[in-house]
Order: C-alpha cells, then structure tokens, then sequence
C-alpha cells in the first residue's frame, strides 16, 4: 500500500516548477525583462528578490546583446522592461516609441583585457604582437564599441597605430560579451576585452585592467515598455533596481554606481 500512497500524494501534489508553481498553476502576474547578457547573475538574484516581495510574480528573464534585444523590441517582441548595456540602444528603442517615462541609468562597469591564466600576454602592448587571436564583440555592441574607444585612447601611451596593429589581430567579432568571453575560455582565442563583472565570474582566465577613461564608462539604462502586459508591474520592477535592494545585489556582482 505504501507505494500506491506514494503514487497519489505526487499526483495530488505535482511536481513544482520555479518559482513555486505546480504544472497547471499560472502566476498571477508575469513579466518579461529583456537585458544584456552581462547583467545575467545580478539580474536571476534581482527577479528572485523581486518574486518573494511580490507573491503570485514570475519574472521571466531574456539575455543577450544590448543590439540584438533593442531591434527584437522594436520589431514587435513582447517585453516588459528593456535592460541596456549602453544609452545608444536604449535611444534606439526610445526614439520608435516603445519606452514609457524617462529611461534611468542604474548601473556600471568597466572594462579589462582577460587572457588565459598561462599566457604569454602580460601587458597591454602584448596584444599588438602579431599572431595574437584578439576576439571583440561587434562594433554594434556597447561593450564591442567601449572596447574599440578604449584601444583607440591607447595610441598615446603605446605609440601612434597601436589600435591598429591591436584590431588587426582581430578574428572574430560576437554578438554579446558572454560569447566573447566563452571564446578565451575554449581555448579559441588568446586575448578578448570585457566587463570586470564577466571576468570576476569566468575561471582559468587572468585579468589586465585598461586605464580609467570616464568617457567610455560603461553605463546601464532600464525603462518599461509600452508595450508591458501589466504597466504597473513593470514600473515596480524599474523601481526595485534602483532601490537600495537592487542596487546591493548589482554592487555584489561588481557593477559601479549609477
């Protein structure tokens, strides 16, 4: 008899599915949140806090490159709130009318050359040798294009072209900062520029830190959208990442102040 009680507790009961749910069981409220890639642990712990304040929530989360997201939205994608990596993808969902209020900064981050933890680049002027497989996001991703600005302020220190002769050990250019990162840790490329906060999470790789350059500060921006399925809600979600809640789990993933 034990199995057969068994057997119909688990079919009583269900198997629960994240956020509490049993199969059969919808959330009162649903939210989707389009955000770049970078922000991916910081933003699994912010939905977590943000469920457990708000009963009867799921927040379902959509990575990948600030550029990628921005066009998506703009081409009709269901979304709530849109997470950029930089301000010139959020003017660019700003500027076809799908933000509502003023977009915030809320965040950001820094950039650093990562090789692997046994290589033979030690230095910034490392990566101009020849032969060095470089690996950039495209020029159309905040972090790509922060990169390029980075390298181009370089000349000074490293010599007239020194940006040049680095983008010309360039072999491959990705979509998000996650695959460019992923390209070091296979073993598929010798050097790639980041964020800090993608660095402190990858293993096997070494960090060199680029010189302080306030202008190519990293910065992040949210809004709501107006296309959200329920307004209020995320309008409480732009709210519970510039709140002292959000704001604590984005410091202790390594993002800057806003």
């Amino acid at each position: 008899m034990v199995p057969v009680v068994a057997s119909i507790l688990f079919f009583c009961v269900g198997p629960l599915l994240p956020g509490g749910y049993a199969h059969g069981q919808a959330a009162d409220r649903h939210l989707i949140v389009f955000a770049a890639s970078s922000l991916t642990e910081a933003f699994e712990e912010i939905a977590a806090a943000f469920e457990a304040e708000h009963p009867g929530t799921v927040v379902e989360l959509s990575f990948g490159g600030s550029s990628t997201l921005a066009m998506q939205i703009v081409q009709g994608a269901p979304a709530d709130v849109f997470a950029s990596a930089d301000a010139a993808q959020m003017a660019v969902v700003t500027d076809a009318g799908e933000i509502v209020g003023v977009p915030a900064v809320f965040a950001g981050n820094v950039l650093v050359v990562i090789t692997p933890t046994d290589s033979a680049i030690v230095s910034l002027d490392d990566l101009a040798d020849p032969g060095v497989r470089l690996v950039l996001a495209g020029p159309e991703v905040p972090v790509g294009r922060y990169a390029r600005l980075a390298l181009a302020g370089l000349d000074a220190q490293f010599g007239a072209g020194y940006a040049e002769r680095v983008l010309a050990n360039l072999v491959s250019e990705e979509p998000n900062v996650r695959q460019v990162a992923a390209k070091v840790e296979l073993g598929e490329a010798d050097a790639a520029i980041v964020y800090a906060t993608d660095a402190a999470v990858l293993r096997a790789v070494r960090a060199l830190p680029l010189p302080d350059a306030p202008d190519i500060r990293a910065e992040y921006w949210e809004a709501a959208l107006r296309g959200a399925s329920d307004p209020v809600l995320a309008a409480e979600f732009v709210a519970f990442v510039l709140a002292p809640q959000g704001q604590e789990v984005l410091a202790s993933h390594g993002f800057t102040a806003p």
